[in-house]
């Protein structure tokens, strides 16, 4: 008996353990150079999060953020410390130790956060940022859409120009495209979490991901898949 209760609180307490070893895993894979961005970086800033304990602010850490992070997002003049609250929530924090803003982890090193009547932030590793804006410039620019059989159904090109919709590009079809694709016609393009997005004005939205052989196909797959082509 006295074996088994000895078990069951060793259970215990590695179960009560375990929360704790969770969120210092986290704490520490945090620090370093991460981006604070609108979803889709039209608007950036870089925020270093360090180890060191924040001066005055319970709990919270140091971090610093580049000189354009408030002109570019206002919000984060308010921002003084990090921390790590229950298991996965990453908080930004102002001198009273109040949240700014709280992100969650929705994919590997990618993190999303909501401020109201605002709308959606993310944060991500400065590096994997980077790679997503090369990624960006290798879209613009001019366009096939073809089925899978090879036939060609219409000509787009995807451009960088802002549009009045935050986070979306300009995009134009080409002369004589397929019934279909007119019909769609779309205005306007954007990256989302490694799929392509083409946006119409009636709020209609088709998303292509990439393939093996460096191709966009519409998804849902199909029988006759529509294929995004480079020129």
């Amino acid at each position: 008996m006295r074996r088994c209760v000895a078990a069951a609180l060793a259970l215990l307490l590695t179960a009560a353990s375990a929360p704790a070893q969770d969120a210092g895993t986290l704490k520490k894979d945090m620090v370093g150079q991460w981006e604070l961005s609108t979803t889709e970086r039209s608007k950036t800033c870089v925020v270093t999060l360090k180890p060191d304990a924040a001066q005055g602010i319970q709990q919270g850490m140091k971090l610093e953020l580049e000189p354009g992070c408030a002109a570019a997002l206002p919000f984060t003049k308010d921002i003084v410390a990090w921390t790590v609250k229950g298991l996965d929530i990453v908080r930004l924090e102002n001198p009273g130790g109040d949240s700014v803003i709280d992100f969650t982890e929705v994919e590997s090193g990618i993190f999303e956060g909501l401020r109201a009547n605002e709308g959606v932030y993310i944060l991500q590793n400065l590096a994997a940022a980077r790679s997503l804006a090369k990624s960006m410039d290798q879209m613009i620019g001019d366009w096939s859409m073809v089925r899978g059989s090879g036939r060609p159904v219409c000509g787009l090109t995807l451009t960088n120009n802002e549009t009045a919709t935050p986070d979306n590009f300009q995009a134009f079809l080409k002369p004589r495209c397929d019934p279909m694709v007119a019909s769609f016609g779309p205005t306007m393009w954007r990256l989302e979490r490694g799929a392509l997005l083409l946006l119409a004005p009636s709020g209609e939205v088709w998303r292509f991901e990439a393939d093996d052989n460096a191709q966009w196909r519409k998804s849902p797959d199909s029988a006759d898949p529509l294929i995004m082509l480079r020129q």
